[in-house]
């Protein structure tokens, strides 16, 4: 139930440190675009005002009358009884400053792999310019895809993915940032409609949590689509399958870059030959992983 306020309404600092103390008691699980209580609550207060997401200070003393005020305590509410992410119930997501629009029909982007395009994957690509072809596998929401047509501009981007609601919502964004006449969407199991289409750069954030790891997941996960999540026994079910096929569908001197979640000593067991590199992103190193069509 939704708190009540006094009549002549509150700040937005109250409304915010409120919905931070409410969300940590009721024991909610973060990780979809937010890791902590005062973030989230600043996500879901911002958006119910309808102030700028990104731009909490400005806003910390801002009075708010009482029906405003409402409103935002009844979305934070809605999220401790659902327990859906907040990117669910409104229906946006960011990497960075990029807004993308999701549903339930797709995963809650989240990946590293976007840190790495803003840098343009330095030092990895020594000629950003020259990359003409992209693919981006398990694209989901198109997010990933979205980010490589804006890091490199005479690219033609090629964005698959097996789930057709997830194509829609991708359709969506790519029309959202007028990027249709490079961004092509393909219905595909990894590369099998791909045929033999060849790229500068592949990447890919695949489903790769581990079956352990699926039985002990939050509720705010299960919201999720699990075909998004789950990669058999190890968690590197798909990725096996894109190591096994990236050389053929790769050019010369190309790239492929793979996010693997918490899997790095699996991964370099399984394949003990393969001169993985691990760029360091806000985790750390460890959670994505670099290949040359040299090195497949």
């Amino acid at each position: 139930m939704a708190r009540t306020v006094p009549a002549k309404g509150v700040s937005v600092r109250s409304l915010v440190l409120d919905a931070a103390s409410r969300l940590e008691g009721a024991g909610v699980s973060f990780g979809h675009g937010t890791t902590n209580a005062v973030d989230e609550a600043a996500w879901l207060v911002l958006h119910a005002l309808e102030l700028p997401v990104a731009e909490l200070g400005p806003y910390l003393d801002l009075a708010v009358d009482a029906e405003r005020a409402r409103r935002a305590q009844a979305l934070v509410a809605r999220r401790i009884r659902t327990r859906k992410p907040a990117a669910y119930l409104l229906k946006e997501a960011w990497l960075g400053p990029h807004r993308f629009r999701v549903d339930e029909r797709v995963i809650v982007p989240r990946s590293f792999i976007a840190e790495l395009l803003r840098a343009r994957l330095a030092p990895w690509l020594a000629q950003p310019a020259g990359v003409r072809s992209v693919l981006d596998l398990c694209t989901g929401s198109g997010c990933l895809a979205i980010l490589a047509a804006l890091a490199f501009p005479k690219a033609a981007i090629d964005a698959a993915d097996l789930s057709p609601d997830a194509l829609a919502v991708a359709k969506r964004n790519v029309r959202d940032y007028r990027l249709g006449p490079r961004v092509r969407l393909v219905a595909s199991d990894l590369f099998d409609a791909l045929g033999g289409r060849r790229y500068d750069l592949i990447v890919s954030n695949p489903p790769y949590v581990t079956a352990a790891a699926m039985r002990r997941l939050p509720e705010e996960y299960r919201r999720e689509p699990e075909m998004a999540l789950a990669s058999g026994r190890d968690g590197l079910a798909h990725t096996r399958r894109i190591l096994a096929q990236a050389k053929r569908h790769l050019n010369p001197g190309g790239l492929l870059v793979v996010e693997i979640g918490h899997n790095r000593k699996a991964l370099e067991r399984a394949f003990p030959k393969l001169p993985f590199a691990w760029p360091v992103v806000a985790a750390g190193a460890g959670y994505v992983f670099v290949l040359r069509y040299e090195d497949l």
